[in-house]
């Protein structure tokens, strides 16, 4: 098992799950983060730290294509263990639905 990343973290990218993690999976997009799950030990830690919700289980009904998404970017993006600040408007975007075809921006080589 794994974890990853969903869209509940685009346009919000709060970092405070890279912090805890112990074997540094997380990875830093524009306007996202994800977890690489080849890297994941499934520890745990970071799920609960995220105040977005956005860290599930790949146990969980429809995980696939998060696997897939989080795998893809974490091979092309830089890893990030210290926590940021969220991004300026993160607040209007938190619970937001439909974010990944609103706001998520590929950077450039991903492929996209």
């Amino acid at each position: 098992m794994t974890y990853v990343v969903t869209d509940n973290c685009i346009a919000c990218k709060y970092t405070d799950c890279v912090e805890v993690c112990p074997v540094d999976c997380f990875y830093e997009g524009e306007n996202t983060l994800v977890i690489h799950p080849d890297e994941c030990i499934d520890c745990g830690v970071c799920e609960p730290e995220c105040p977005a919700d956005a860290i599930r289980p790949d146990t969980e009904p429809g995980m696939e294509t998060w696997v897939e998404f989080n795998r893809k970017y974490a091979e092309i993006w830089p890893t990030i263990t210290q926590k940021k600040d969220p991004l300026p408007d993160h607040e209007a975007h938190d619970g937001e639905t439909g974010k990944l075809e609103k706001y998520f921006v590929p950077n450039p080589g991903a492929g996209d």
